[in-house]
């Protein structure tokens, strides 16, 4: 059996801790995001059928004492967690019942019975030979079967301590020390108003980025609460993420919020049966019209009876916190009120619109778990690039040779001339322009990261398109100049 790195350096990293006992291995991935965990069981476990095995080291596993004994790397923790939130179905307290109907566990391609005896095979990790017992598990035919409270508030219950810091940090940012306890006290509207306000501008003012798809856990998709350890550690990331990470906690607050969707020129309302049948067939074909709509999200609390639209993802989106009947400007479908934009070098309006729950809760779901080029998808097809602020968009540039360089780097020069933006390209990995410069000196930390994602970017876009690509940068100066500028 031949291991890909990535499994076969988690490997390493379990048997360096635990030595010469370390014979025998359960390694579980998650067919549809590829997260894989590698466990030192017990010798005599490795007769257990399927379903003991699974319920002993997925469902039951101590993770942290499996991490403490050295039976587990702390990578493989972080993923073994990932795959009990997902295979299993939940309470709407997060606790786990039993596996999500239709899912199943394969080994080597075959669907293996709960009460078979998984197949172990020898293999060579880091020059000595082990036992290994690789399993997949697939839940793909389940389709789109999550319970999202139970989802969040699994997720908010196994790391408590870190989002209620997260909370507390935010309002000590917006408010002065005699106002904090009476806001986190939550007992009026104004107190709910003020805490919402607090958590979306620390998220809002977070870096707008992809840069950590291809740094740090490499996560391609993350959910809210990794989005909210993200942005604690000084990253960021993208309009859904970023929405998701301010519903996580405020539902984890006990205030309830809505969905809406948002896209460029579409002042009429959703066409929910086009895109529940998207979401169902991912068959794209004649759909552009119809995926604008959820180009972009945003929330709505009901507050005693209040309304409140919040946009707090960035991105050069500006922060949009209103309530009552300014609200309803954005909202309703009369008159519709947009919001200016520009992301990066297009100018558009963006319109809100009321939509179906299950609806944006399943593009969510296919997001994290159905579109496995998804890091990709959000860098170039959706033309987010790695890094937006005020100053600068920064994104690569993938080219088989210097006639698609060109090709690529003359298509941005054409789109900067009309808005007078300042381009500059390079068909190397490098930040060494003016405009690099600068982000270098204002952005030290997103500059670094954005510079440390060349080799994953590189692996992920030659995994899906073909071996043999080269990579550069292009930052387009989002500060209008008298004249545009090509460097």
């Amino acid at each position: 059996m031949e291991l890909q790195f990535s499994e076969e350096s988690t490997l390493r990293e379990v048997r360096g801790r635990f030595g010469e006992r370390a014979s025998v291995f359960l390694q579980m991935t998650d067919a549809l995001t590829d997260r894989t965990c590698a466990i030192v069981i017990e010798p005599e476990d490795a007769g257990l059928t399927t379903g003991n095995l699974v319920d002993k080291y997925l469902r039951a596993c101590a993770v942290d004492e499996m991490v403490e004994l050295g039976r587990m790397s702390a990578t493989s923790a972080q993923a073994l967690l990932a795959l009990q939130d997902s295979s299993y179905a939940l309470t709407d307290s997060g606790e786990l019942t039993h596996p999500i109907p239709n899912s199943s566990i394969l080994q080597s391609g075959r669907a293996l019975n709960r009460a078979e005896v998984p197949r172990a095979a020898r293999v060579m990790a880091d020059g000595v030979a082990i036992e290994l017992i690789a399993l997949m598990l697939d839940r793909g035919p389940a389709g789109y079967d999550r319970n999202w409270a139970g989802f969040h508030r699994r997720k908010w219950s196994r790391q408590r301590s870190i989002f209620e810091a997260f909370v507390a940090d935010s309002i000590a940012l917006a408010h002065p020390a005699s106002e904090r306890e009476k806001i986190l006290a939550l007992e009026s509207r104004d107190d709910r108003v003020e805490l919402i306000r607090s958590l979306a501008l620390r998220i809002w003012r977070a870096d707008f980025e992809n840069y950590s798809r291809y740094t740090g856990d490499r996560l391609r998709y993350k959910t809210g609460d990794e989005t909210v350890i993200n942005i604690s550690e000084g990253r960021g990331g993208i309009c859904s993420e970023k929405v998701q990470a301010l519903k996580f906690l405020t539902d984890n607050l006990g205030i309830e919020s809505s969905y809406v969707l948002s896209g460029p020129n579409i002042p009429d309302p959703p066409p929910e049966d086009a895109l529940r049948q998207i979401l169902d067939t991912f068959d794209y074909s004649f759909s552009k019209r119809h995926m604008r709509y959820w180009q972009h999200v945003a929330l709505v609390y009901d507050l005693d009876g209040v309304e409140l639209l919040v946009d707090a993802t960035n991105g050069n989106i500006p922060f949009l916190f209103e309530q009552g009947n300014a609200a309803d400007e954005y909202l309703g479908y009369s008159n519709k009120k947009p919001l200016p934009v520009r992301m990066a070098e297009v100018r558009e309006d963006f319109y809100y619109h009321r939509t179906d729950q299950g609806l944006v809760e399943d593009l969510y779901y296919a997001m994290e778990n159905f579109v496995p080029e998804i890091d990709l998808v959000q860098v170039f097809d959706n033309e987010l690039g790695l890094y937006i602020d005020e100053s600068v968009f920064v994104t690569p540039v993938v080219y088989e040779d210097e006639q698609e360089y060109e090709s690529i780097r003359g298509q941005y020069a054409e789109a900067c001339i009309p808005e007078r933006l300042t381009l500059e390209a390079s068909p190397s990995w490098s930040l060494d322009s003016p405009l690099g410069q600068d982000l270098r000196d204002r952005a030290p930390d997103a500059a670094g990261a954005i510079l440390d994602s060349q080799d994953h970017l590189l692996a992920r876009y030659d995994h899906f398109e073909g071996v043999g690509h080269q990579a550069g940068l292009i930052l387009i100066g989002l500060r209008k100049n008298l004249k545009p500028t090509v460097w």
